[in-house]
């Protein structure tokens, strides 16, 4: 068995590794689009460096674009097969494939053709096969698959397969993204089957989260300095689907509290209307102590002063209104989206804030917004940027280092065979590495992108 790595190697995005059996049988596990890597992007975003249709099957660990926004690509270009994901991840993969597809034929892709169409990502959802999590799915009679809840986002899974390999059965475990233990909407991470092979995400493994404890309080703070003290407008550039709802639900917390200053707060971005929507829709999936604060709040993502915004022309009205507000906009990592129009009509105010909650590429606007950048360029103009950059890492829905340790306690480190870390920047990496090995855990591996390894 083989396992190569065709994206998140030594980076963050672009998620695809692909696990080819002594048979020929070959498992794409995510198929992700790569962002926010200059020049590197559209080239490892055009080619597979596998051919499509000699896939046996592809999993999904969860709706991220970063872990899937390239299935229509592959459907395109000649996949017919299915791809398997939990019923969540199809409900939010509709959404965020059908967006990017949009996008694609909208913006285009710099100079070149879009990578896909609105058909294309139609024919794509298609060809989904939903799996509830806990229940083994047998594929073929070599392939079984068993999703197990990571607390991520909605519908976020490890990968669990149990092979049978030149006469052998084989165990492997593909984390997907690991959320946290402490995540206050969704399940915490949960225990895996033992795996010999384990392919591991580790974007925040070198460091430990700030506490959730205060968060609310620190945000009530950030929201009076911001929107009252100062008279201007917080701008938080959140991912549509879990940092939002996170948000939301936090607002949400300080309204019911009576601690939320009076002002307006807007969620301005279709899909993330859509994506709480989902949320909304799936109440089974959140952890107990959810399930019991939505029996005194039916409704955690929705309060007097909150706006969500679908609409084209009530968004540009935002950028004339001069009143303090929240405004919660897409995308994260500011690279697309809504809030690029906010950010190019707010950060020239140093009376504003902009309040980064997740991770982002040192090469995406955000990235650069929050190594200082004076000076950047939206949509073709140059900008000023006088406005505050706060940043609240308490939202980061990826397991830091004591997460991932918890979330491998369940393993027998004896039985393991070999780790595998994807997913981070390579100096994440290394020291989560060491730190895994002062643990006990031996054979830890750092692939390298486009590289094989015999298992």
């Amino acid at each position: 068995m083989t396992i190569s790595f065709y994206g998140a190697a030594q980076t963050v995005t672009g998620s695809k590794h692909l696990v080819t059996l002594e048979n020929g049988k070959r498992i794409l596990l995510d198929c992700g689009m790569t962002q926010g890597m200059g020049d590197k992007t559209e080239e490892r975003n055009r080619s597979f460096d596998f051919e499509p249709e000699n896939l046996t099957c592809v999993i999904l660990s969860h709706a991220h674009i970063d872990h899937s926004g390239l299935l229509p690509l592959l459907v395109r270009e000649g996949y017919t097969g299915p791809i398997y994901c939990t019923p969540p991840t199809l409900e939010l993969s509709k959404l965020l494939l059908m967006d990017s597809a949009r996008i694609q034929n909208s913006n285009g892709n710099g100079n070149s053709s879009p990578l896909y169409t609105e058909e294309d990502a139609e024919q794509a959802l298609q060809q989904f096969v939903t799996v509830p999590y806990d229940e083994p799915f047998q594929i073929d009679e070599d392939i079984e698959l068993l999703f197990t809840d990571t607390g991520h986002v909605l519908g976020s899974a490890a990968i669990n397969l149990k092979l049978q390999d030149d006469g052998k059965e084989r165990t492997l475990c593909f984390s997907g993204d690991i959320g946290r233990f402490s995540n206050r909407i969704l399940n915490p991470p949960q225990a895996f089957p033992q795996a010999e092979i384990i392919i591991c995400e580790s974007t925040y493994g070198n460091r430990v989260h700030d506490s959730l404890e205060n968060t609310e309080e620190r945000l009530q703070k950030i929201v009076n300095e911001v929107c009252v003290e100062r008279q201007g407008k917080l701008l938080i550039p959140a991912f549509s689907i879990g940092r939002t709802q996170e948000l939301i639900y936090s607002l949400n917390y300080l309204a019911e509290e009576g601690r939320l200053p009076d002002v307006k707060v807007f969620v301005d971005s279709p899909l993330s209307v859509y994506a709480t929507d989902i949320m909304r829709d799936n109440p089974q999936y959140f952890r107990d102590s959810m399930q019991e604060y939505i029996k005194d709040d039916p409704d955690p993502f929705g309060f007097p002063q909150l706006t969500y915004i679908t609409e084209v022309d009530d968004s540009k009205e935002l950028n004339k209104i001069d009143e303090p507000c929240v405004i919660i906009s897409s995308s994260g990592m500011m690279e697309a989206g809504r809030i690029q129009h906010h950010l190019k009509t707010n950060l020239p105010d140093p009376n504003s804030a902009v309040l980064i909650t997740g991770y982002c590429e040192p090469s995406t606007l955000g990235g650069k917004l929050m190594n200082g950048a004076e000076k950047v360029y939206i949509m073709g103009d140059e900008v000023d940027v006088k406005a505050e950059m706060m940043i609240m890492k308490e939202y980061s829905a990826h397991a830091d280092y004591g997460d991932i340790a918890k979330f491998l306690h369940c393993q027998d480190k004896e039985k393991i065979q070999k780790i595998f870390l994807v997913h981070g920047e390579k100096s994440t990496m290394s020291q989560l590495k060491e730190d895994l090995t002062e643990l006990g855990y031996q054979n830890i591996e750092i692939p390298e992108f486009r590289l094989s390894y015999v298992v």
